[in-house]
């Protein structure tokens, strides 16, 4: 849908104004776009190389060799891959409603909502292969999900991104966090074999 919508040049889809120009009618109480932006700070590059520093630093005095190489790896990569996307679709920021915080570079996809889904997902299914309890696992991608949830709505509520952006960010991160889990699945499995 969104490479067809590419290739006619079908920029912006009817939604994407829609929604954008909803959220910002609705005001909302007078501390959200402080929120928002508090949010959105947990996708960007500072906030998530620390968050895979740390968590790659904690696998390594675990001894959880490859999980801390799968992470790094997975994380180092999904970066390169959305400036690769980035560049080639070089989609302009919309312009309907004025943008509560400053942005550069271009819209599709989100590197918020690609780049948070593409770590805090990938954290999520790869500490759930190192984590014997159902419970913890479960906690570690609901709070994955919600997380990556309110960063991809917050760039839309500050105006930065068209939610069809945001979609797609959730869409790329979503499948490489599950690439990166089935390939780290293969991997253990073949070490014990």
């Amino acid at each position: 849908m969104l490479a067809g919508a590419y290739a006619t040049g079908r920029w912006p889809f009817a939604f994407d104004r829609a929604i954008l120009v909803g959220m910002r009618a609705w005001h909302g109480p007078a501390w959200l776009p402080k929120v928002a932006a508090d949010v959105t700070a947990l996708g960007g590059g500072v906030v998530l190389t620390i968050v895979v520093v740390a968590v790659t630093g904690l696998l390594l005095v675990q001894r959880l060799w490859l999980t801390a190489l799968a992470v790094a790896a997975a994380s180092l990569s999904a970066g390169v891959m959305v400036d690769l996307i980035k560049g080639f679709a070089v989609r302009a920021r919309p312009e309907l409603v004025p943008h509560l915080v400053d942005v550069t570079g271009y819209s599709f996809p989100s590197g918020h909502a690609a780049s948070s889904a593409c770590i805090y997902l990938t954290l999520a299914a790869l500490g759930g292969q190192v984590t014997p309890s159902r419970a913890t696992r479960r906690y570690l991608l609901i709070v994955a999900v919600i997380l990556v949830g309110a960063i991809g709505t917050s760039r839309v509520y500050l105006g930065v991104h068209w939610p069809s952006d945001v979609i797609a960010g959730w869409s790329f991160g979503t499948l490489w966090a599950l690439g990166w889990w089935l390939a780290t699945a293969g991997a253990r499995r073949a070490m014990r074999d």
